[in-house]
This record gives C-alpha cells, sequence and structure tokens, in this order.
C-alpha cells in the first residue's frame, strides 16, 4: 500500500501545492504530542490568491465549494510537510474549521464547506473524516472567500 499523500491525491486527478509560507507572525504548524495544529490555508492558484469576493454578493455556493477544495490542497500540502509525506503517521482528522466570506443573508455555509471535507475524505478515507465548524465572516486575508484549518491526530 502506498503511504505518499502526494500520491493519493494525484489519484484524485490532483496535485498538491507547493506548502505556502507564514504571511505574517505565525508558522505553519505546531505539534503538540500526538496533535498537529495546521494554520489557516487560503485557496491559491500558482501560488496567489485565489476565488476573491463574498458569497451571496459575486460567488456563488459552488465557487464557494471550489475555494474550499483550493484551501484544503493547501492544507493538504501542509499535512504532507509535516509528515514527510508519509501517511501512515496520520490518525485522523479531528477536526476542521471552514472559514466563509459571506454577504449577511448567505445561508449556503454547509454546502460550501463541503467542498473541503469531500477533498479530505476522498483523499484520506476514513483517516479524512473530521468533525467541523463552518461560519460566516465579514472579511478573509487577501479578500478570498474561504480559510480553512485543521487539527489532526498523528500515531504515537
Amino acid at each position: 500500500m502506498n503511504h505518499s499523500l502526494k500520491h493519493r491525491v494525484q489519484q484524485l486527478g490532483l496535485e498538491l501545492p507547493e506548502p505556502s509560507q507564514p504571511a505574517a507572525n505565525y508558522v505553519n504548524h505546531v505539534r503538540s504530542q500526538n496533535l498537529l495544529f495546521i494554520s489557516g490555508q487560503i485557496p491559491l492558484l500558482q501560488g496567489q490568491p485565489a476565488l476573491l469576493g463574498r458569497l451571496g454578493e459575486n460567488l456563488s455556493p459552488e465557487q464557494g465549494a471550489q475555494a474550499a477544495e483550493l484551501a484544503a490542497l493547501g492544507l493538504l500540502a501542509q499535512l504532507s510537510a509535516a509528515l514527510d509525506d508519509d501517511l501512515s503517521r496520520l490518525r485522523s482528522i479531528n477536526r476542521l474549521g471552514v472559514f466563509i466570506a459571506a454577504s449577511g443573508d448567505f445561508q449556503g455555509h454547509s454546502g460550501v464547506a463541503n467542498g473541503a471535507s469531500n477533498l479530505l475524505v476522498n483523499a484520506l478515507g476514513d483517516k479524512g473524516r473530521h468533525a467541523r465548524t463552518a461560519v460566516g465572516v465579514a472579511s478573509l486575508p487577501a479578500g478570498v472567500a474561504v480559510e480553512v484549518d485543521g487539527i489532526f491526530e498523528l500515531q504515537p
């Protein structure tokens, strides 16, 4: 069995991007015992912020789900880097946080967040199933529509 996260993502017809570098005074991830906390990731295309705007204003729910999937690809890139691309070191995703820039009357948060959740489950199988919070916010870094972060449990 192949334990490469990059390989698993390639089997889905996708490519892991290079892990992004912190944009401010923080680190990409922190490990505490068997938990790995990965900082928020935004949707990037060729290293640039993608899908700018707010759901319910200038972006459709489908575009929001695409933004969530791109952000989750960034999350997987950070996970791959933290684990030296060895999925056998991952036990599970404990929690996924999905932040969605949205108008006050937008109510499709769960559908947007599914863009990230579906990718994680498709890439990681049962290890990718997770608890999740999806919340609407007024704005996000670089004007993107979605940001995701995660808490992962690693093998002891």
